[in-house]
């Protein structure tokens, strides 16, 4: 919760920096996910109901070697209360402290690093093992759009998400408002009527949402992306649907719910990148795939981002931040459909361990943020 943030950031900078991880060739280091959240909210309903499950999701998520959960001790969500409700599963990578009983700031972070000493050895027993592509759960986002980006990056990574689907995996799409006027194509590629349904609740939630905090589904485009050549939600919301290929719709999830399902599903989310990237990942999702036409620095933990960039121009504006170019498709030099298998191979090689540009510079310990959602008190 928010009054411990500093406590694990502190702690997190001190373990990295004294080299006290360095003899363990397996484990990559350690992140400290704060958030601002935690208290000051009702003890039940959709806020606590999605923290706690973001909070899970992280816990317990496959690219996480081993959890310590840190409170103040007298906050809204305890962590007793959060274990009761998901039980006993990955508990065993599970640990928690409280400041209050600690004795303090100073004695938690001995306690963390403490903690993390005794963690270590054991978190490095787990090494790599060849796995199916049916394993894989893909989260798809896009960011700081531009024209072309319905054109290039997007619809080549629809095509990387019909391979994915076709070798059993799953390609995650979110962001609700930036589906709004274009959602007629993914309810005719709905599974089934109780699908389609689902979807358009959410989206009318949104439209409810929206309304009551003044403002309008019809006016999502950024000043950048208008900037870039974007001019009404519907241009914006072609383009990002473009990014979920051409596969049926096989369910439809609540923000930060664990997927289950394999093929190409849906999670209600916001369309700002942390929140939904966030909500993502707490639901299972291992890798991220980021378009972006504007550029954007992005970067996600436990969860590796890789960043295509829309136009060559971009691409070579913001070297260190993209994986992948697709401008060559505007200039004829290569297809949609071969480009889609070259994001294809990029996921499949990340997943196997090959680092990610937002890997390289360390990006994602701030981009943690759960949808802070209902009263605050």
């Amino acid at each position: 919760m928010n009054c411990s943030a500093s406590v694990i950031r502190r702690a997190a900078a001190e373990i990295e920096t004294s080299g006290m991880l360095a003899s363990y060739s397996n484990v990559d280091g350690v992140v400290a996910l704060a958030h601002g959240t935690g208290c000051g909210m009702a003890a039940s309903g959709s806020g606590y109901d999605i923290l706690e499950r973001v909070l899970w999701g992280h816990a317990t998520h496959p690219n996480v070697g081993a959890t310590l959960f840190v409170g103040l001790g007298c906050e809204v969500m305890q962590v007793a209360r959060m274990r009761s409700h998901f039980g006993d599963a990955g508990t065993d990578r599970f640990h928690t402290l409280t400041i209050q009983e600690t004795g303090g700031t100073l004695a938690t972070i001995a306690s963390i690093k403490a903690h993390v000493a005794d963690i270590a050895p054991l978190v490095n027993l787990a090494t790599r093992s060849s796995q199916p592509m049916s394993a894989l759960r893909v989260a798809l986002q896009c960011g700081g759009s531009d024209g072309f980006s319905g054109i290039t990056a997007n619809p080549a990574l629809g095509v990387a998400s019909d391979l994915i689907v076709a070798q059993g995996g799953t390609a995650i799409l979110s962001e609700t408002p930036e589906i709004y006027g274009a959602e007629q194509i993914l309810l005719s590629r709905a599974s089934s009527a109780q699908v389609a349904e689902k979807l358009i609740g959410q989206i009318k939630w949104w439209e409810s949402y929206v309304a009551q905090n003044g403002g309008s589904m019809d006016n999502n485009p950024s000043p950048g992306n208008k900037q870039g050549g974007i001019t009404t939600i519907l241009e914006k919301s072609l383009g990002a649907v473009a990014k979920a290929g051409t596969t049926p719709l096989m369910a439809v999830y609540d923000y930060a719910e664990t997927v289950c399902d394999e093929g190409f599903v849906f999670m209600d989310t916001p369309g700002y990148d942390p929140v939904s990237v966030t909500g993502q990942i707490a639901g299972g999702a291992q890798i991220v795939v980021f378009t972006t036409g504007r550029g954007s620095a992005f970067g996600s933990k436990p969860a590796p981002t890789i960043k295509l960039a829309t136009s060559d121009r971009l691409f070579a504006q913001m070297p260190d931040d993209m994986d992948l170019g697709t401008g060559d498709i505007i200039s004829g030099a290569i297809s949609i459909a071969d480009k889609g298998q070259q994001i294809f191979d990029l996921i499949r090689a990340t997943a196997s361990g090959q680092v990610s540009k937002s890997e390289a510079l360390g990006l994602g310990n701030n981009e943690f943020v759960p949808w802070q959602i209902g009263a605050v008190m």
